[in-house]
Order: C-alpha cells, then sequence, then structure tokens
C-alpha cells in the first residue's frame, strides 16, 4: 500500500510529514526538491510538496487576434522564471507512480484547493484528483493536522469550479485588454510600451484616481476657532467650532479680551470600552500598518511564515470568531511557558470567553497563536506575532473604562468648552498597551460657579482640507467595503499597482499621470473595464458556484462576452487610445534631457528583462544608456556632463548614467591611496570602474572590502569621532 500526500509548500511538507510520524525520513529527489518518507503496518506513506501554483493558463493559439481558447499548462511552458517549477512536477509524477491513495493536503481555501487539485490531476494522472481525500486543517500543529488525516473530507469540487472560474476570468480580462491597450499604442505611435488592465486592478486604480481628481478639485475655504487660554492649561474652543464668517468670528473675538470665565457645567463621564475582536486578515493588515508601518503585503508575508511555522493559523481568512473546538484554554497554558506571555494570562478573568466579530468564513477561525512558542523569528515576523499573541490574549480581559471630563466656560456671553480624557481602569488596554496609545490626561480641580482668569483670547484662521490620500491599508478596506477582490489577492493587486509605477508614495497614494490618464481614457472609450459593478457581479456570480445557482462554465462565457465588448471599444477608438496612453507614458518616463534635443526615457527591454535609457528621437537619436539591476535615478544631475545621477550596488555607490564619463584610471597609474581598510587594516585604493569611482581594499581578493566614495567619508567621520572619544576618555 503506497499514499502519497501532496502539500502547497515544502515547510508544510515537513510540518505534516513530521505530524503523521515519528520514523519519518527526509530524502532528495533532487538538488532543490525534498520530500519526506515512513513505513508503518505495511503502509508506504510519501509526502511530496508543490511550491505554490504549478499549473497556469495560456491561450492554445497564441496567434489569434484575442485569447479565449486557454487551457492548463506547466508555469515552465508558460514563464522563463518559472523552470524551477519543473523539478516539483517531476517530483511528483515520479514519487506518485503506482500509488493507491492520494491526499490532498494544500491549504483549505480556493487557492489551496486549486493548486492542489492540479497537482493529482495533471502531474499524478491516472484521475488521482477524482480518488483524492481532502485533509482540512487551520494550522500546522501537531494536533490539528492529525486530526485533519484521522477525519478526511471530500475535495470541495465548488471550490475546484470557483478556483477556475476565477482565474479564467482574469485571464480573459487582463491578457485581453492589456494586449489591445498596448497594440493601440504600437499602431497609433509606432511604439511598444509595457501596459496593464485588469478585473479588479483597474477598478482599483479608478478608485484612487477618483479620490486624487477630488483633492485636486478641492478649493480650500477659510475659517475661524476662537480659543480661550485658561488656569490649569485650559484651552478652551468656542462652541460654534468652525466659523466661516470673519466678521462673526472678529465680533466673538473683541467681544471676549479682558473677560474672565466663569464654569456653567463640569460633567465627568464613564465609558466602557469593549476589548478588541480577533483579527482576520484585512484587519491584520490595517493594524499593523497603523502600529508598524508595514505595508499590507508585507504584513501578509510575515503572517504567512508564521502560519508554515506552526506559530499561528492560516492567515487568509475573513473571520473574527474564535469557536471553542479550537481548544483556547490550551492555547492561553501553552502560552504561559513564555514568562512575558504569562504575567498576562495569569491576570485574565477565571472564565475564559473572547469578544468576537461578526464576520465568518467557513473555511477558517480568526487568526490566533497555536501555543507552539517560536524559537528563531526575523525582526517583521517578531513584531507580526507578537501582536497576534497580545490581540488574541485581549480578547479574554476585561472591558476597559475611560472617563471624559467635560465642562463648558461662559465668557462676555459667549459659550466655550474644554474636554480631557483618562483611562479609570485598563482592563484589556493591560495586554495591548504596547500598541495603543493610553489617554492619560490630568483633570483640573474646578466646579461649576468657579471664576476663571482669562490669559489669552486665541483666533486662528485656518482653512478646510481635501479629503485624505488613501494608503495601502486604508485601500485594502475600502475594496473589502466594495467587494472587489479577495482577501488574499487584495495586497497583491495593490503592489502591481506600483510596479507598473501608475501609483507612487509610501504614507500616503498618489497617482501618476499615466495611471491618471489610462483611467480618464478607459472611462472615455469603454466604461466597463472600470466598473465596480461588473467585477462585483462576477464575484456573485463565482460565489454562487458553491449553492449550484450557476456554473463555471456559465460564469466564464458570461466574462468572455463582456471581454469582447470592451475589445470592440478599444478596437474602434485605437487611435485617440494610444495617442493619449503614449503620451502619458512618455511623460511620466523622462528622466532628463539628450544632447540631440530629445527627452531620455526610462525604458524596459524585453530581452533583456531589464531596464535601460533612450532618447524619446529614436530612431534619429540612438544614445542608450544600461542601467545596473536594481539602480534608482537620482534626481542630481551629473557636474561633468549634466545627464542623471544613479544609485546602485551594496554598499551604494552612486554614479553618472553615462558610463565613459569622468576620469579614468590608467592601468600604468598607481591607484591612489584613500584610506585603512576597517576589515583587514591594509591601504584602501580608489579604483574606477563600470559605474564610476569607487573604494576598494589593496587586499582582494583575499579582502573584498569596498565603498563608495561617500561611504569612505562617513567611515573617516565615524573613525575621527571615535578617537577623540578615546583621547577625552585618557
Amino acid at each position: 500500500m503506497h499514499e502519497v500526500i501532496i502539500s502547497e509548500k515544502p515547510k508544510s511538507a515537513e510540518k505534516i510529514a513530521k505530524a503523521l510520524s515519528s520514523k519519518v525520513k527526509k530524502k532528495k529527489y533532487s538538488r532543490r526538491v525534498s520530500y519526506w518518507e515512513f513505513e508503518e503496518n505495511g503502509k508506504k506513506t510519501t509526502v511530496v510538496s508543490a511550491v505554490g501554483h504549478l499549473y497556469g493558463l495560456d491561450c492554445l493559439d497564441k496567434y489569434s487576434k484575442f485569447r479565449f481558447n486557454v487551457d492548463w499548462f506547466p508555469l515552465y511552458d508558460i514563464s522563463k522564471n518559472s523552470g524551477y517549477v519543473r523539478e516539483y512536477i517531476n517530483a511528483i509524477k515520479k514519487l506518485s507512480k503506482g500509488a493507491d491513495k492520494f491526499v490532498h493536503a494544500c491549504d483549505y481555501d480556493i487557492e489551496g484547493t486549486l493548486i492542489g487539485y492540479h497537482a493529482l490531476k495533471y502531474a499524478c494522472g491516472n484521475n488521482a484528483e477524482v480518488k483524492a481525500t481532502r485533509m482540512k486543517f487551520s494550522t500546522l500543529t501537531k494536533t490539528d493536522i492529525k486530526n485533519a488525516y484521522d477525519n478526511m473530507i471530500d475535495i470541495d469540487i465548488h471550490q475546484v469550479d470557483s478556483g477556475i472560474a476565477r482565474h479564467v476570468l482574469d485571464y480573459y480580462f487582463g491578457i485581453n485588454i492589456s494586449s489591445a491597450l498596448m497594440n493601440a499604442v504600437r499602431r497609433s505611435k509606432g511604439r511598444r510600451i509595457s501596459l496593464s488592465a485588469g478585473r479588479v486592478q483597474t477598478p482599483a486604480l479608478s478608485i484612487l484616481v477618483d479620490r486624487e481628481k477630488e483633492i485636486k478639485s478641492f478649493v480650500p475655504e477659510p475659517y475661524w476657532l476662537i480659543k480661550a487660554q485658561s488656569d490649569y492649561d485650559i484651552i478652551a474652543d468656542h462652541t460654534e467650532g468652525k466659523i466661516f464668517d470673519k466678521d462673526h468670528a472678529e465680533s466673538i473675538f473683541k467681544n471676549c479680551q479682558g473677560a474672565d470665565a466663569t464654569v456653567t457645567e463640569v460633567k465627568i463621564n464613564e465609558t466602557i470600552r469593549k476589548p478588541p475582536i480577533p483579527f482576520n486578515l484585512s484587519g491584520l493588515q490595517a493594524e499593523a500598518h497603523t502600529v508598524f508601518g508595514f505595508s499590507p503585503k508585507r504584513t501578509q508575508v510575515a503572517a504567512q511564515n508564521l502560519y508554515t511555522g506552526g506559530y499561528t493559523s492560516y492567515p487568509r481568512t475573513s473571520s473574527q470568531k474564535l469557536p471553542e473546538s479550537l481548544n483556547l484554554k490550551n492555547i492561553l497554558l501553552s502560552l504561559s511557558k513564555d514568562p512575558e506571555f504569562k504575567k498576562h494570562i495569569s491576570a485574565l478573568p477565571a472564565k475564559l470567553k473572547p469578544r468576537e466579530g461578526k464576520k465568518e468564513d467557513a473555511a477558517h477561525p480568526a487568526i490566533h497563536p497555536t501555543g507552539v512558542l517560536p524559537s528563531k523569528l526575523d525582526s517583521d515576523e517578531q513584531k507580526i506575532y507578537e501582536l497576534i499573541v497580545y490581540r488574541f490574549i485581549s480578547c479574554f480581559a476585561e472591558d476597559s473604562k475611560l472617563e471624559t471630563f467635560k465642562s463648558n466656560l461662559n465668557v462676555s456671553d459667549e459659550e466655550f468648552e474644554f474636554k480631557r480624557k483618562r483611562v479609570s481602569y485598563m482592563g484589556w488596554l493591560e495586554h495591548y498597551k504596547k500598541f495603543r496609545k493610553i489617554e492619560e490626561d490630568e483633570f483640573p480641580p474646578i466646579k461649576k460657579g468657579d471664576l476663571l482668569k482669562i490669559h489669552e483670547i486665541l483666533s486662528e484662521e485656518k482653512e478646510t482640507k481635501p479629503p485624505a490620500r488613501y494608503n495601502e491599508a486604508s485601500l485594502i478596506k475600502e475594496l473589502e467595503k466594495r467587494e472587489l477582490g479577495t482577501k488574499a489577492t487584495r495586497a497583491d493587486i495593490i503592489a502591481k499597482l506600483y510596479d507598473r509605477k501608475y501609483i507612487t508614495g509610501k504614507k500616503k497614494i498618489e497617482v501618476n499621470k499615466l495611471g491618471e490618464d489610462i483611467i480618464d481614457t478607459l472611462k472615455e472609450y469603454c466604461n466597463n473595464i472600470t466598473s465596480e459593478k461588473l467585477t462585483r457581479d462576477f464575484e456573485h456570480e463565482i460565489e454562487s458556484i458553491s449553492t449550484d445557482d450557476l456554473t463555471k462554465e456559465q460564469i466564464i462565457a458570461n466574462g468572455e462576452k463582456e471581454v469582447r465588448v470592451i475589445l470592440e471599444d478599444i478596437e474602434k477608438n485605437e487611435a485617440a487610445i494610444g495617442s493619449k496612453i503614449f503620451g502619458s507614458y512618455e511623460e511620466t518616463s523622462i528622466v532628463g534631457d539628450c544632447v540631440c534635443g530629445g527627452k531620455l526615457l526610462k525604458k524596459y527591454s524585453p530581452k533583456t528583462k531589464g531596464n535601460f535609457i533612450g532618447c524619446s528621437n529614436f530612431p534619429n537619436c540612438r544614445n542608450i544608456y544600461s542601467l545596473p539591476k536594481g539602480a534608482r535615478i537620482l534626481k542630481k544631475t551629473c557636474p561633468t556632463c549634466g545627464l542623471p545621477m544613479i544609485s546602485f550596488g551594496k554598499p551604494v555607490q552612486h554614479a553618472c548614467l553615462d558610463t565613459n564619463c569622468g576620469k579614468k584610471v590608467s592601468r600604468r597609474q598607481a591607484p591612489e591611496v584613500v584610506g585603512e581598510c576597517p576589515e583587514c587594516g591594509r591601504d584602501l585604493l580608489k579604483r574606477s570602474g563600470r559605474y564610476g569611482e569607487f573604494v576598494g581594499c589593496s587586499g582582494f581578493p583575499s579582502c573584498r572590502f569596498t565603498c563608495s566614495m561617500d561611504d569612505l567619508k562617513n567611515l573617516d567621520n565615524k573613525n575621527n569621532s571615535s578617537k577623540n572619544n578615546d583621547s577625552d576618555k585618557e
């Protein structure tokens, strides 16, 4: 008897194998691919891993005008960058030969189900996807894995069909519409540029463009705030708040001059603050952005690593609930092995009942720690792990209490008020104070009828502000609210908008001219691609597969129909669309001026898969400058030739865009000694390379220390400072 278990990632395969047997052995299929094997009671079990998606969609006729005739192929046949997938597919094929039983043990969601299903269908063959059973688990702990293995279920074909439908729709929209837009530019301008559009990507960009237009069209309006500064550091606000009538503001300001304040009312109210609810993915992403400034993608990667390490539950969940079946008490007991966690857990009430949110997910509970304490985490993982643990502990804690002090003052018959807040009982905040600001205002010792001296009346002129730009976390919340994308894809969609240079900005998202013009052009000539309703309707249709209201074939047919309408619109207006998009593309890509009078543009080469700088007057001007991998174009220009400067490499070096610019060191000329190597003590030599001057150790190759000229200055300053400190001590 031979059983083959297929997991989604190599780390998952290891966790599953070790949970099922103490006799398991790690084996090698190739230098890159390992698998796990054990034998018990006459049955051999092989645990082998995929590496995410092994198969992807491609057109059967690549030379057709439109690409709707698609099928699934190994990723290495579709993308040159996916060559590593070949070994994993070959390993599954070889190790599953002659197997009697197949187990699908990939992550339990639509994507995980599809990954395992395709591995069974195409790599294992012989109807393995029909014979296979399914393991369903939310954590990679030994207990959950064994429970999932002992209580296997059937593969959910609804999940499979939902995954296929979503992938096909994304392919139809992405490949066909992106190609149509690039062809419009090529035919109208004779230039090839890289563009992309998508079923969710384009409506998401449209949301950002709408906000950008609101901000640009916003006309600020002046208003005045009148404040009274009094004893006990009180700064009270006039009860009218924003006053838009200047004369009225001046009248209040003058009327209050030289007067004292009478306390007309003092109220102290207590507010109950309920504990926080458990994290789902979007909640975790939003909190990590607020607390650490992490991008949603960065948080998602750290959370996924914690899951595969067995330390936290499956992160791609919508649930805000912690069911009793998780054995929550045992999780808290296991966490108590950590002294810091124990301090907090021991302070929890005897009756352990977590506060929960409203959202549910049939596949997985809310994100929670498993109780397994990590031994080694990187910085991001440690932060996200602690955030999840303390949020989990806080869910069981008592209410927090907030006192609000509110007082009203009368100054020359003008009403003012001020508020102060303080936490009167910490409750759950005691466990979460590392991530939440605690109000600690002092309440002034005043009562109704007291007379307070007014030190100054202030009149502050301000302007109304435009709506705030989205950040990555708030955009994910907006996409979730509008039902665009899925919990697993929203962070990737935002990352793609950055990659395509449609948007910029770290703390606040700004839309580039190219991104804005693409949306404006598409809205003018083919509005459906930017339609939120179209995207949302397709999401609802995909969800209806689970209730047998629609089949994947019907949904795919509807998708093809919609895409063909959009493609017809693009074709009818090809010249206008191509001209408008190319104009903004060139403007966005400009990095400087060429000696011929044209503009230097940042371009992408499909051959080298990298960027380079070329002239807008090509082919009349053939000035080309190569760029090192990962190079950034700087705002400053070369003092010798005026071309842009670039930064590149580790340690970071700065150089002129033109590799032939500047003084070259003759091979016969001895290099200049510019310092002492901090690693071996030998001479540091000034050298010249392809990207300009740098500093290298004379002991090369036994010592490989290098740095830029700028870094050398910083090093010298640091050494001098250190010497001065030593001298002071002596």
